[in-house]
């Protein structure tokens, strides 16, 4: 599947809708990567759009994140060309959108879906949305996560949920604050299409002011942690136990660290 079918771009109702489509579980490839900021740009220079939503066509997969077999035994450039893409051309492509964006969450994200998500302005979560940070247990670290999330959950919170890598229930996600909130399933779509009316509905200009404003107040020196993020995570990806967990991940037996 090329990048141009992985990633869907539509407009209508100057509601913009991005739809990752890469099954089974929308695993992240270099070129869906660089198309979905591309995606991201482009709305962000249309005018005729005021909203964007980030969706999955998948069902019930949101995101698992880097297609992490793609990573075993590769040069560190690799990780680095896939993070440049992730963290750096996303974080900036989001920071200058200029209209608010949605991340419509029914089903799994995991790592770097959660990364997606996160870069988003609203999450909209479906009952059936489960979420987690399984890098610790390949021996990879969720570096970016450690740049944000403890100020959206708190430091001891944010600690166990990287460190442990278990999964959590959009209800979990909710009462931490992590998502704007959950909604049965079968009301995604309504509901998220109200939300995304009523951002589409306010008078361009002031959105597009009233969110640079915002996210200068909140950047929080967030997008100078991204190169620091990055570096890390490549680094952890060359060691030898991390290689390890990537062998065991695409051959499906546990790890021997």
């Amino acid at each position: 599947m090329t990048a141009e079918n992985t990633i869907h771009y539509s407009v209508a109702d100057h509601i913009a809708e991005i739809s990752l489509d890469n099954p089974p579980v929308n695993a992240l490839t270099l070129p869906m990567l660089e198309a979905l900021v591309a995606a991201f740009r482009r709305a962000g220079k249309d005018d005729a759009v005021r909203t964007v939503l980030l969706t999955s066509a998948v069902p019930r997969r949101f995101s698992a994140g880097l297609d992490l077999k793609n990573l075993a035994g590769q040069p560190g450039g690799t990780a680095r060309a896939l993070l440049d893409q992730l963290y750096v051309e996303l974080t900036e492509a989001q920071y200058h959108l200029g209209k608010p964006s949605i991340a419509v969450v029914d089903g799994a994200a995991r790592g770097g879906g959660m990364t997606l998500a996160i870069s988003c302005d609203v999450i909209i979560a479906s009952e059936a949305a489960t979420f987690g940070y399984p890098e610790i247990d390949l021996a990879l670290v969720p570096a970016i996560h450690f740049v944000h999330l403890p100020k959206i959950i708190g430091r001891h919170r944010a600690f166990e949920l990287l460190f442990s890598g278990r999964s959590f229930a959009a209800a979990e996600a909710l009462a931490l604050g992590l998502v704007s909130r959950v909604v049965p399933g079968h009301d995604v779509a309504a509901e998220t299409g109200k939300l995304a009316r009523a951002f589409a509905g306010k008078a361009p200009n002031a959105m597009r002011l009233a969110r640079a404003a915002f996210m200068r107040a909140n950047d929080l020196d967030y997008r100078r942690g991204v190169e620091y993020a990055a570096e890390l995570f490549c680094n952890m990806a060359a060691t030898d136990e991390a290689q390890e967990g990537l062998r065991a991940f695409a051959e499906k037996r546990p790890p021997r660290w």
